[in-house]
């Protein structure tokens, strides 16, 4: 798939005029795409405008791989005139690690031998800064990064071990083709979370591994080897029971219309075939659900092995601080209390009743009640002249608040300090509260 062949020049000049108000202003035009001259004082704020315009396209485009020239000659074409100083833009930008080269990338598919030879070739000899206008294609640094995220969440989605292994195809189907997934496998591998693998048994199967978690990849061993042919030979069986399921229902119709156009003949030829093929597709359902089957034992394996690391882990954890197995028990219970308890907070929200349905003149007739009832409040005169025999009741449990209060002895300070005085003070509130709810 090419990367920027679906993005034209109109679509990216739109998208400038929406991004860059003074675009179509003549006199900053003149100054924007004239050639850098002088310190680069005198240069850098065009250099940041070009470079953050270009890094800003790339990505609302979500363009891994731009063309030098059809940036230059297309993108900031304007009314035939192109930015002078674009080629500086670009070779600045390759420097300072804004966009790269494929070339620039270790490819994983080469061999070790070869990968530890270019690098120590290019720890000798500095190589030349390249020519990028002369480049058919450059990578955008910032928007391989994102897509190289994009697919290890895609994979870690259908995926609950710290790694897994995939066809080439299906790599390349996530990535979005070919060459993008050349470029992003080759980033990944640079970064020790990806790495090639291929299997050369009666055919030759390519495949990656992906690092799913924070740590670096682990070595490939040959459990790694049998599962990828394994999920090859599955997608293999796949395609076969969806090419099997086009040609039934081609028989199928076929035979249909033959019975309606009365010759049974042909009809009966059609039936024959349909049963050959049913039969087909049974086998190889069967075989595939085998397969399928083989793969979720070494999944299942595979978490088995990483519980029992775990649990040696703990193991030797609890022997080198001596701790009891009493204190690991008693540590369990009150982790089983917590998780009970969170289940029964669960299970009381979900048992509460929704006041979605509550109408809104429901509510206002309810707030003018409540108004009524305020209104009546404020007009009671002193609530000592009010009291009732529920009046006395409410009085005396203030008072015994109060006294509650007034007992309460704060470790380390006196009984007369000023937060006991504050909860007397609180008291008298809570007893005028409860004086006032009980006229």
């Amino acid at each position: 798939m090419d990367s920027i062949s679906n993005v034209n020049g109109a679509s990216v000049r739109d998208f400038i005029a929406k991004e860059v108000a003074d675009w179509d202003d003549d006199v900053i035009a003149v100054a924007r795409f004239k050639a850098f001259s002088g310190q680069r004082c005198d240069w850098e704020p065009s250099f940041i405008f070009w470079k953050q315009l270009i890094i800003k396209i790339a990505t609302h485009f979500r363009l891994l791989l731009i063309r030098p020239s059809q940036v230059k000659n297309d993108w900031f074409n304007r009314g035939g005139l192109t930015p002078l100083c674009l080629d500086n833009v670009l070779s600045l930008m390759y420097n300072e690690g804004d966009i790269t080269r494929t070339v620039d990338l270790a490819d994983p598919s080469s061999g070790r031998f070869f990968q530890l030879v270019r690098r120590v070739s290019n720890l000798i000899t500095r190589p030349a800064t390249p020519d990028i206008m002369a480049e058919q294609r450059v990578i955008v640094t910032a928007v391989l990064k994102d897509k190289a995220a994009e697919v290890v969440k895609h994979l870690s989605e259908s995926h609950w071990n710290p790694s897994c292994v995939v066809t080439m195809k299906k790599f390349q189907d996530i990535c979005g083709g070919q060459e993008e997934a050349s470029v992003i496998l080759r980033y990944l591998s640079g970064c020790r979370t990806a790495q090639y693998l291929s299997v050369n048994k009666k055919d030759f199967v390519e495949g990656v591994k992906v690092s799913l978690s924070a740590g670096a990849l682990s070595s490939i061993t040959n459990l790694d080897y049998d599962v990828l042919h394994l999920i090859w030979t599955t997608e293999k069986l796949q395609q076969q029971l969806d090419v099997t399921d086009r040609r039934y229902e081609l028989l199928r119709k076929s035979a249909l219309a033959s019975l309606q156009s009365g010759n049974k003949k042909l009809a009966l030829s059609y039936a024959r075939e349909l049963k050959l093929v049913t039969q087909s597709r049974e086998k190889c359902s069967s075989l595939l659900n085998r397969v399928e089957e083989v793969l979720g034992v070494i999944a299942d394996a595979e978490s088995t092995k990483k519980v029992a690391e775990a649990m040696q882990i703990g193991a030797r954890a609890i022997k080198e601080n001596k701790i009891s197995v009493e204190d690991v028990d008693l540590c369990l219970r009150d982790i089983q209390e917590t998780i009970d308890s969170h289940k029964e907070v669960e299970k009381i929200l979900e048992q509460t009743p929704s006041y979605v349905d509550i109408e809104d003149e429901d509510i206002e007739e309810e707030f003018k009640k409540l108004e009524l009832a305020v209104g009546k409040e404020a007009q009671v005169p002193t609530p000592e002249k009010t009291i009732n025999a529920e009046g006395r009741t409410a009085s005396e449990a203030a008072d015994f608040i109060v006294d509650a209060f007034s007992n309460l002895k704060l470790s380390g300070h006196p009984a007369e300090k000023p937060g006991i005085t504050q909860a007397v003070s609180d008291g008298d509130k809570i007893t005028k509260k409860l004086e006032m709810e009980a006229v």
